[in-house]
């Protein structure tokens, strides 16, 4: 018998994180989950169940991300698949916003990203694992909202990071992709659920009229990092009902 993939999810207590996490699962893999909300993130992992396990760890920490993979690799092995999923947004007009916070977007979204990637391949590479990393970016990436500067300044930084990273691993045997979700339904949309108008606006955008589901992120996730997709590197998926395809509404 194969031994079984670890699979290590950041962000992973909730949303399209758990969502990654509950495909992945059922794809055979191993699950570790990390995120900010220690208690979150525990029973997350319980709710996986088959051995997964949930840490306390807050990606935008340099030195977090170092231990979080100590400890994975002394307890459960070496991590097959990375999930970069943690993130934050931090909305607020682009002339009030503040440099604290405007680093501390880049410090999780895109600082965390990388240095969990390198930290992932290193040992990787000194295994010879043929690992898969997938990398969260968004239709952000290609687009803006004058009110999240920084998520998208952040996001269209991870789709660069995710091609460096995919060229600079590909003589390894290491691909590097990632998913750009268009609205998907996730705490950090709850605001614009809420609100009629805004949700107008967004369906305006939105070819399929409807939002996604965290699981048809986590289902694009688990395709990535299987073999089914052995010959993708360097690319960005994006899942967003059609929205980057759209020249102008009528």
């Amino acid at each position: 018998m194969a031994e079984q993939k670890i699979a290590l999810v950041t962000g992973g207590a909730g949303g399209i994180g758990f969502a990654s996490a509950e495909a992945l699962a059922e794809d055979g893999h191993r699950l570790v989950l990390a995120d900010i909300d220690g208690e979150g993130v525990a029973a997350a992992a319980d709710r996986l169940g088959n051995g997964s396990l949930g840490i306390a760890c807050d990606v935008s920490v340099p030195e977090a991300i170092g231990d979080l993979f100590d400890r994975v690799e002394a307890d459960v092995g070496a991590v097959s698949v990375l999930v970069n999923n943690a993130g934050i947004a931090r909305p607020k007009d682009f002339l009030e916003l503040s440099l604290e916070d405007f680093k501390a977007v880049i410090d999780l979204n895109l600082t965390g990203t990388f240095l969990a990637t390198q930290r992932a391949a290193r040992t990787m590479v000194a295994n010879g694992i043929a690992g898969a990393i997938v990398n969260m970016s968004s239709v952000n990436a290609q687009v803006a909202i004058p009110a999240i500067a920084a998520y998208c300044a952040s996001k269209g930084g991870v789709m660069q990071l995710t091609k460096a990273a995919a060229l600079a691993l590909a003589p390894h045997n290491i691909r590097v992709n990632a998913v750009g979700p268009g609205s998907i339904d996730t705490a950090m949309m709850a605001g614009v659920n809420a609100n009629p108008e805004a949700m107008k606006m967004v369906m305006s955008r939105t070819p399929l009229k409807r939002v996604g589901d965290p699981r048809e992120i986590g289902d694009v996730v688990a395709f990535l990092a299987s073999d089914k997709a052995s010959y993708i590197t360097g690319e960005t998926i994006y899942v967003d009902g059609g929205r980057l395809g759209m020249n102008y509404t009528c």
